[in-house]
C-alpha cells in the first residue's frame, strides 16, 4: 500500500503542492509508493484547491486590497454554477499597501467585490475561503460591495472557515497579528459589538452565539447575518471535494503538513480533520517548526518531523518509509 501525503501549505515559504512533492519524492527515492494529495482548510491555498476540484476556470477581476490600493485577483467560475473566492486575494494581510496598514481602517469591501464580479457571471453558489485576513470589520466592507452592485440576486454564499470559534473573540485572539495594539483591540471590539447590535436589530440575525463567526474578524459574522450564509469547515469541504476518504483506504499512513505545529493546530485545522477522519491509519506529521507547547494535540500523531527546507523534507520522506515497513523487513 502507499503512502498518503496531504500537506497543507506552510504559510509564506511552500505551497502545500510543493510540500507534497518535496516529502513523496523522497519516498520514492527510498523504495516507497507515494500519492500526493496537497489540501487546504479555507486558508493559504484553498482557491488553488477548490479550482481543481471543481474543475473552475480561473476570472480576472480588478478590486481593492484592505486599504483601498488596486488589486488584481481571480475568482473562479464552475460549469455547475459554482463560484470560489478567496477573501485573502482582495483583503489579505500579506497584501501590499502605499500608505499606512491601519488595522481599523482595513476593509473587507475589495472581497465584497468580488462576491459581487461571481454574481454578475451568473454563480448561483459562491464559495469564500475566509482565511488570511487583513481585516476586523465584520464584513461591513464587504456588504456595502455588494450591495452597491446589486446584491447577490438569490446566490447562496458558503463560507469556507478554517477557525471554529465564534465573533466575540475576533479583535482579541487575531487583532494583535494584524497590526492592533492593545488599545486598538478594544476599539475593533467594541466595533464589532456595535455591528453585532445593528445586525440583531435591522436583521433579525445575532451572530454572537453562532459558532465560526469569527472567521476573517467576524467577515463570516456579517455574511451570516447579511445574507443567511453557510459557515462550514473548510478542511472537511476540501477533503471531501478531493475525494480524502477514498484515497485514506487505499493507504497504510498519511502524512501531514504546515509551518507550525501548535495549539491552534486541533481548532478547526486541515490537520485535525484528517486525524478525525484517520481511525487506525497512522499519520505523520512534517512540519516547519513545533511551538514549544503543542498542547496533548501533537500525541496524536505516530510521529513527528521537524522539515523546513527542501532537502529536509526529502529526507523525511525516506524516514518515513523506514517508520512505516513491515516488521522484519
Amino acid at each position: 500500500m502507499s503512502i498518503l501525503v496531504a500537506p497543507d501549505s506552510f504559510k509564506g515559504t511552500f505551497t502545500a503542492g510543493e510540500v507534497a512533492g518535496h516529502i513523496a519524492a523522497g519516498i520514492r527515492a527510498a523504495g516507497g509508493t507515494a500519492v500526493e494529495l496537497p489540501v487546504a482548510d479555507g486558508g493559504e491555498g484553498t482557491f488553488e484547491m477548490l479550482v481543481r476540484g471543481l474543475d473552475a476556470r480561473p476570472a480576472r477581476v480588478s478590486t481593492l486590497g484592505p486599504w483601498g490600493d488596486p488589486v488584481e485577483a481571480a475568482i473562479g467560475l464552475a460549469a455547475d454554477g459554482t463560484a470560489v473566492v478567496e477573501l485573502a486575494f482582495a483583503s489579505g494581510l500579506n497584501l501590499p499597501s502605499a500608505g499606512d496598514r491601519n488595522p481599523v481602517a482595513a476593509s473587507t469591501y475589495g472581497t465584497g467585490v468580488l462576491i459581487a464580479e461571481a454574481v454578475r457571471h451568473g454563480a448561483r453558489r459562491i464559495l469564500v475561503a475566509a482565511g488570511g485576513s487583513a481585516t476586523t470589520d465584520g464584513g461591513a466592507g464587504a456588504i456595502t460591495a455588494i450591495e452597491e452592485r446589486g446584491g447577490l440576486r438569490g446566490a447562496d454564499i458558503v463560507i469556507l472557515s478554517d477557525v471554529t470559534t465564534r465573533f466575540n473573540d475576533a479583535a482579541r485572539v487575531f487583532g494583535p497579528q494584524k497590526g492592533a495594539d492593545r488599545a486598538t483591540v478594544e476599539v475593533l471590539t467594541r466595533r464589532l459589538e456595535l455591528l453585532a447590535d445593528s445586525f440583531a436589530s435591522e436583521y433579525g440575525r445575532d451572530p454572537r452565539p453562532v459558532d465560526r463567526t469569527r472567521a476573517a474578524g467576524g467577515f463570516s459574522a456579517g455574511m451570516w447575518a447579511r445574507y443567511g450564509a453557510d459557515l462550514v469547515s473548510g478542511a472537511d469541504y476540501v477533503l471531501d471535494l478531493l475525494g480524502f476518504d477514498s484515497q485514506l483506504a487505499a493507504s497504510s499512513a498519511v502524512v501531514v503538513g504546515e509551518g507550525c505545529l501548535d495549539s491552534q493546530t486541533s481548532q478547526g485545522k486541515i490537520i485535525a480533520a484528517i486525524l478525525a477522519r484517520a481511525g487506525t491509519t497512522p499519520v505523520y506529521a512534517v512540519v516547519g517548526s513545533v511551538d514549544p507547547d503543542p498542547g496533548d494535540f501533537a500525541d496524536s500523531f505516530a510521529g513527528i518531523i521537524v522539515a523546513g527546507d527542501p532537502g529536509a523534507m526529502a529526507a523525511s520522506g525516506a524516514e518515513l518509509v523506514r517508520a512505516t515497513a513491515p516488521a522484519g523487513r
